[in-house]
């Protein structure tokens, strides 16, 4: 007797159920994700302007066109297709088809069999419920990476970008010294010249002015390997020629304020959450596969060359094993681990808030100690010079007040940088400063 079985799979039923099921909730993900994709001026409008910071436009096109936010939306898109696979359900249809020979001994007659048939497994009511709950959070998943993902790379721009400005300042600075320097120079040549000082302090004076020159050398390397590796990550993101340095602003919300603010628009605990649900889920949906779904079939079959025809319906149910209830407790532990996660994250965020505030506080009050010392020093420095003119100090003192002065002006410079820095990445930690996420354009100005 020759069979033959063959078995190819064709689009589910269920399948196509679903996706009627699902259009509603398809169509709001979508608005979802292009709220989330392109943010609108208007959107970015919402969110004040800083300016020693760069335009919010230019940021998010920098931000958007960066590797790993455009992979994160590649995994937008890879996550809501496995929530349709899963909305879906395992499951398809199979076609069943058999030909056979019969040869009846008794009279040598050969006569032919043969069979067709449709089976699937039926997903039960419950199981489907649940998978459609784990779609949603998959696809809802994938949209929290995508913020994280302009989180952590917002992150990367803004301490490139305070590199930049704190190496440019610094060569800035330097560059005024030699110019200075010079202008010191060529006043005691004339005063050389003049007989009113001996050739050695020409000698000195023209150290520091070489001492200068190199450190401005060194700062102006510095700054240009900055913007370097400022416009390699960002290639977006344009560079003033001159620093835009501000006065920092201090903080004067309380503590309570920027964790209220920051642990309700932080996308990394969004995302622990939505992780933590759908462990719970898998784990509902593991107990309810203890129970099998049963698989259905229609089968039609003629034999004896059409003398008798066969229809019948068939149903097979699996009988569970310690495998199923195996994975159920797996499935519930993950659960559990994925909530102690969130837990944990919760911690470090309010960890990381808390130092951040206490970071922007304290340097706000270490540039005002460095703003006021700064001032006496140049008030110092200006008043030996005019001494030294005078006859009444001597070069060394000249020198030495110009170094202590240079040294206090940078020491300003770099304390009032640490302090706005500080203050911006609280307000980005806290989703306060530029527009990451659909969810973040409702707030106000007055920050």
């Amino acid at each position: 007797m020759k069979n033959l079985f063959i078995s190819p799979s064709l689009p589910s039923l269920a399948h196509r159920q679903t996706n009627l099921a699902h259009k509603a909730v398809k169509q709001a993900v979508i608005a979802t994700l292009s709220a989330i994709l392109f943010i609108s001026p208007a959107q970015a409008a919402d969110f004040k302007e800083y300016p020693d910071l760069p335009p919010q436009q230019s940021v998010l096109t920098a931000l958007q066109n960066s590797p790993s936010v455009l992979a994160a939306r590649a995994g937008i898109q890879a996550g809501q297709a496995a929530g349709d696979r899963i909305a879906a359900g395992p499951y398809e249809f199979s076609v069943l088809a058999g030909d056979s020979r019969r040869r009846i001994s008794d009279t040598g007659q050969n006569q032919r069999d043969w069979t067709v048939g449709l089976e699937s497994a039926l997903r039960l009511p419950n199981k489907y419920s649940i998978d459609q709950k784990i779609a949603e959070q998959t696809a809802t998943a994938a949209e929290q990476s995508y913020g994280d993902a302009m989180h952590e790379t917002a992150r990367r721009l803004l301490a490139g970008w305070f590199t930049w400005l704190k190496e440019t300042a610094q060569s800035s600075q330097w560059q005024q010294q030699t110019e200075l320097m010079q202008k010191q120079a060529d006043s005691v040549a004339r005063r050389v010249k003049a007989g009113d000082a001996a050739s050695l302090e020409n000698d000195l004076t023209e150290a520091a002015r070489l001492q200068a020159d190199v450190a401005w050398q060194q700062a102006k390397l510095r700054a240009d390997n900055a913007a370097v590796s400022l416009r390699n990550y960002f290639p977006a993101l344009p560079l003033p020629a001159k620093p835009p340095l501000q006065p920092p602003v201090a903080v004067t919300e309380p503590l309570e304020h920027w964790l209220s603010v920051g642990l309700d628009h932080n996308h990394e605990l969004m995302l622990a959450r939505t992780e933590s649900k759908t462990a719970q889920l898998m784990a509902q949906r593991a107990d309810t596969d203890r129970l099998p779904d049963p698989t259905v079939g229609l089968h039609y079959t003629s034999e004896r060359d059409g003398a008798d025809k066969i229809a019948g319906v068939t149903l097979s149910i699996p009988l569970p094993g310690s495998a199923r209830r195996a994975v159920s407790r797996e499935q519930e532990a993950r659960a559990q681990m994925t909530a102690q996660k969130e837990a944990m994250v919760m911690q470090r965020l309010k960890s990381e808030i808390t130092a951040s505030y206490n970071t922007a506080r304290i340097s706000y009050l270490n540039w005002k100690s460095a703003h006021a010392a700064s001032e006496l020093m140049q008030r110092n420095a200006d008043k030996i010079a005019r001494a030294y003119d005078l006859g009444e100090a001597g070069l060394t003192d000249v020198l030495l007040a110009r170094k202590q002065s240079l040294d206090a002006k940078l020491s300003e410079t770099l304390a009032g940088l640490d302090a706005a820095e500080s203050r911006y990445r609280l307000l980005l930690d806290t989703h306060q400063l530029w527009p990451l996420g659909a969810d973040e354009h409702d707030h106000d100005e007055g920050r």
